[in-house]
């Protein structure tokens, strides 16, 4: 495919068909994505596969604490998990919540845990008074290109966060290091249906002349 085709078709698939992904092609997929940039070019990055039905259902349980507090939020009118605004709602309405379970970690072909080595990155953000986003940068290249090479390949899959709020279990199950922080959870397959045009901001919207409040470029 084209690269900007790529660039503008790539969404975020959450149910999937029965079709396979065979070990090859995710090889093929895991090979090109590998060239992300990452700080210092230090590569922190590893990837757990899990075809494993077991792990798939332990990691959808997992993603309930998440999920709840987050469906809770957006019911109230809230931002969920967001870290300006703090959370509104009591815990017994989060507890009270009933979540549906997190079918494409079980109906996708394969799931991918992607993590980051804390020991490589370079935090610059790491003593300002607000919650650390730089370290991403090391990381979430990565990520994106594993989706834009799926999408090239015929296949899709969607950017999941929502088992980081059990990062600890998450970690005692697949036996991660504690110097590794669980990034993304990614399932990936063939999409039941593929999306040829996505809605964005325009550019004017995003991207403005010399200064945030500047004329819109």
């Amino acid at each position: 495919m084209d690269l900007y085709d790529v660039m503008r078709t790539t969404s975020a698939a959450r149910q999937f068909t029965e079709d396979p992904l065979p070990d090859d092609v995710l090889e093929r997929i895991l090979d090109n994505a590998r060239f992300a940039p990452s700080g210092g070019n230090r590569q922190g990055t590893r990837v757990i596969v899990i075809r494993d039905r077991a792990t798939r259902e332990s990691l959808a349980d997992l993603s309930v604490t998440g999920a709840r507090r987050y469906i809770a939020q957006q019911r109230a009118g809230e931002n969920p998990w967001n870290p300006v605004h703090p959370m509104g709602v009591s815990a017994e309405d989060v507890a009270a919540v009933q979540v549906p379970r997190a079918t494409q970690l079980l109906d996708a072909a394969v799931v991918l845990v992607v993590c980051v080595d804390l020991g490589v990155v370079a935090a610059f953000d790491q003593d300002l008074d607000r919650v650390g986003v730089i370290a991403g940068a090391s990381v979430y290249p990565f990520v994106w290109n594993i989706l834009l090479a799926a999408r090239n390949e015929g296949y899709g899959g969607v950017l999941t966060t929502m088992t980081v709020a059990e990062e600890p279990a998450v970690k005692t199950l697949l036996a991660i290091p504690e110097q590794y922080a669980v990034a993304a959870v990614l399932p990936l397959g063939k999409p039941v249906r593929q999306l040829k045009k996505l809605r964005r901001k325009s550019v004017a919207e995003i991207a403005s002349r010399e200064r945030f409040d500047g004329p819109a470029f």
